[in-house]
Order: C-alpha cells, then structure tokens, then sequence
C-alpha cells in the first residue's frame, strides 16, 4: 500500500505543533527553547502547503481561462 506524503504532512505538522506546544508549557525553565524548533517546522510545513495549494489553484484557474479564449 502506497501512502501519500501530503497525508503524512497533515498529520504529522499538527502533532509537531501540539508537541511543541505541550513541551513549552510542562517543561522548566531550561529545558523550553529545546521545543521552538519543532513548532517552527510544524508551523512552516503547514504554510508551505498553503501557499503551493494556492499556486496550483492559480495555475489550473489560468489553463482554463486560456481554454475558453481559444473556443
């Protein structure tokens, strides 16, 4: 069974996220800029995904305007 990477995106960015999260507000006072880095990734997987889903969308929206010029 083939698995999708844009499924393992979506689940594992919020986890990255919620660790991140979980780990600046249980951890003490030391140990807190160790969990920055996770929630930074998690935060940048979900806005790149955002902004290549809208590139597409611009991109296959400008293929069928040239479409309906040609007819």
């Amino acid at each position: 069974m083939k698995i999708d990477k844009a499924y393992i995106f979506s689940l594992v960015a919020p986890l990255m996220i919620f660790l991140s999260l979980t780990g600046l507000t249980l951890r003490k006072d030391s140990k807190k800029i160790f969990y920055l880095p996770i929630g930074l990734m998690g935060i940048f997987i979900i806005l790149e995904k955002e902004f290549s889903r809208g590139i597409q969308r611009k991109k296959i929206l400008n293929k069928i305007k040239s479409y309906k010029k040609i007819k």
